[in-house]
């Protein structure tokens, strides 16, 4: 009511923050990214016989690898596992998996005599529902057959699903620093070795030519 004529006013105010359409929806988008946060790291208690199985998995997982054997990793694998290995080569199902094995580890044109591994969990498994996504990171030792074996870290992650109430692994990538590792430190050394063999070379060609002019 204006008090000076009598009458309503039919101007308004600003409205108050918490009533304004922008507000209530900008509110609703913070619960909703809550809820999935607290749903994705529940506690862990929640989930401790699946977490006992996916351990148990993950311990298969690196026993298999250590006793060369594609038929024990495959066995951890759903039908449609895809797997990215260190190469950034792509196998999708277990037959592919099986076949990539077969050329890099212990077959008879393998480039690996042997590929030894220590798996680590980086942090707790996250659950969405009937899937889990895990990663950490592995201490592998190759051991090629042209050259001496060398250590290599990398790092994994791996979506699982349960498949007739067993966890199983969907997906699985690993990588590694492709920037510093011991491959590309040898490298480096080889590099300055020929470019000071190079250079040695270089001289006594020089020395050994003007020798000869002067006789």
């Amino acid at each position: 009511m204006n008090p000076l004529c009598g009458c309503r006013s039919t101007r308004q105010g600003p409205s108050p923050i918490f009533f304004r359409p922008s507000a209530w929806r900008m509110w609703l988008a913070i619960m909703a990214l809550s809820t999935c946060a607290a749903s994705a790291g529940a506690d862990p208690g929640e989930h401790s016989e699946d977490r006992k199985q996916l351990r148990a998995l993950m311990t298969e997982v690196e026993a298999g690898i250590n006793a060369q054997s594609a038929d024990r990793l495959t066995a951890l694998m759903s039908d449609d596992v895809t797997v990215t290995w260190l190469n950034a080569e792509v196998s999708r199902g277990k037959d592919e998996v099986k076949a990539y094995y077969g050329r890099m580890v212990g077959g008879e044109k393998a480039i690996l005599d042997k590929y030894l591994t220590k798996v680590t969990l980086a942090a707790p498994a996250r659950f969405y529902g009937e899937v889990a996504v895990a990663e950490g990171t592995a201490a592998d030792e190759f051991f090629p057959r042209a050259r001496d074996a060398f250590r290599l870290d990398s790092r994994w992650s791996s979506t699982m699903r349960k498949v007739d109430g067993q966890w199983r692994i969907a997906t699985l990538h690993l990588s590694t620093n492709v920037f510093t590792n011991p491959l590309m430190a040898e490298a480096t050394r080889w590099i300055w070795y020929a470019g000071v063999a190079g250079a040695c070379s270089g001289g006594l060609l020089v020395f050994l030519l003007l020798r000869r002019r002067r006789h």
